[in-house]
This record gives structure tokens, sequence and C-alpha cells, in this order.
């Protein structure tokens, strides 16, 4: 990989294992679209980005050499070596089969308190609504960026929502998730919730302390270890990746528990790339719709 300034731009080549419709379209984050040029803008650690991909070499817009090693660098998970896991996934035919689908994918370093607010607002979700909340929420109470000429907004601090009641977040149309919302942001500024505290802790003490948030029940908590502790042995289990594995794996019906376990021992710590390379191959192939 090598990195070099052509104005304000920062062009990266020799980027292998990576791509951004995978990245951006395997159900890890939602402040990511698709422009009419191929390039995707999004919003992320409170910095907004513009940024394109042709064959092994991704252009970051209107960025610079110290925020592409300082952000962008660990944000998109650049040192860590695809090529060696997807190598020791591909065991079987089933998995050889999605790493070939979603071999671009790379796991988002997202912001923690980020990812919870946006994983309680995914429970019994679909994507475009998803998105479409979150865009509202941040356009409330986020501060204001400006970048190539237009505002975006950062996602909003604990800080801010904790002074909110659940009827404020009304227009953002989030339902029954907007008092998860706000038990969420008191308890992360009131320091009852404790982001130092979770990331000394391993991926079960982590997840009994966001489990006691409330609207954070197996399956979200197990999206945050993965997406925003970085604790890569998580395996999130919806009703769609319980009927992937229930296709891929089992003869018939069977119970979220036992598709964990069984994730558990088959991928052991690298099950959270599994679970991606999974839910991007059966979206592709319309597998447990």
């Amino acid at each position: 990989m090598n990195t070099q300034m052509t104005g304000k731009d920062l062009v990266v080549t020799g980027l292998r294992d990576f791509d951004l419709k995978h990245i951006f379209d395997c159900g890890q984050c939602f402040r990511w679209n698709m422009d009419s040029d191929g390039s995707y803008i999004g919003v992320a650690l409170g910095r907004a980005l513009r940024i394109k991909q042709s064959g092994d070499t991704v252009t970051l817009y209107d960025t610079s050499e110290k925020d592409f090693q300082n952000i962008w660098r660990g944000y998109f998970d650049l040192d860590r070596d695809y090529g060696e896991i997807k190598k020791a996934l591909a065991a079987d035919d089933i998995m050889r089969a999605a790493v070939s689908y979603g071999g671009g994918i790379r796991i988002l370093n997202q912001d923690l308190w980020e990812t919870v607010v946006s994983f309680i607002i995914s429970a019994s979700n679909n994507i475009p609504r998803i998105k479409g909340i979150i865009e509202r929420l941040c356009a409330l109470y986020g501060s204001e960026i400006e970048y190539g000429g237009e505002i975006y907004y950062s996602f909003p601090d604990c800080e801010t929502l904790a002074r909110l009641k659940a009827e404020d977040l009304a227009p953002i149309r989030a339902g029954f998730r907007d008092k998860y919302i706000i038990d969420a942001a008191r308890r992360f500024a009131s320091g009852d919730i404790d982001e130092k505290y979770i990331r000394s802790l391993d991926a079960e003490g982590a997840k009994k302390e966001l489990m006691r948030i409330n609207g954070v029940g197996n399956k979200v908590a197990n999206c945050i270890l993965l997406f925003g502790l970085s604790h890569t042995e998580a395996f999130p289990v919806d009703v769609w990746i319980k009927r992937i594995m229930e296709y891929c794996y089992f003869d018939g019906e069977t119970s979220i528990n036992a598709v964990s376990e069984f994730a558990e021992k088959k991928f052991g710590a690298l099950g959270g790339f599994a679970q991606q390379y999974l839910f991007f191959y059966a979206r592709e192939e319309k597998i447990g719709l």
C-alpha cells in the first residue's frame, strides 16, 4: 500500500482485499451512500469524506495525509491481512463461495457510541429505514460539517441526547426505539456505561455491560462487539443469518442458540469476518429471503 497527495486528494495504491461496495453493503454501517459517479460520500468519526475506487487504487477526496493516517487508515482496517483471513475461512465450499462474493469486505472500526445507537435503531428494521432515522437524528442534533461545498452532520454526542426526552425524538420516526436511545445516552453521559472500562473487558464481560442498556439484546450486543469494539469473534445472529446458516449448514430449522454455538466452534476468533462474508453472499444470492 502506497499513498500520495494529488492536490487536495489522497491517492492510495496497491490495496488488496478491498472493495467499497462490499464494505458498505454488508450491513455494518449506515451513513455511506453511493453517488452517481460511483463514489461514496459519508460521515464517520466526526469527518465527512468522499471516496472512490478504481481497481487497487482508492482516492480520498479533499483530505490530508494526517487525516488518512490518524482516522481513515484505522477506520478501514487497512493494516489487517484479509488474505490470510479468507484463506483460513475458505475451508469448505460454502465459505469459499461466500469469500469469493464478498472478498473486498473489511470490518470498519467505528465509534462505539454511534455503533450502540445505530444498532439499537436497527432492531426489527430494514437498512433504508435505519439510514433515514439516523440521518434525521444527525440533522436534528449533530454538528454541521462543511465539506466539498456541502453541509453534513456529525453523529450527536451522548450528552446532547441525554438532555432530551423520548418525545423529543418523534421527528426522527424511530418509533419504540426512542426511549432506548435516550436510555443509552443517559447511561453513557453519566458514566454508568464507561467506554474505557468496556474496552478493558473480554467479549463476554463487555456484552454483559452492553446488555444493561434497554433495547440491547443478544444480537444487537454482538453487533456492537464486532463493529464498535473490534471483538472479531462475535457472530451476530438475527432471523436472516439464522435462515442462511440453516440453509448452508443445518438440515432444517434450528434455534438461534444452536447457530451461535455452531459458529463459535467452526469459526472461532474469525466469527465476525465469517458472518459478514455470509451476509453479503446471501444478500447477493437471495439466500434465506
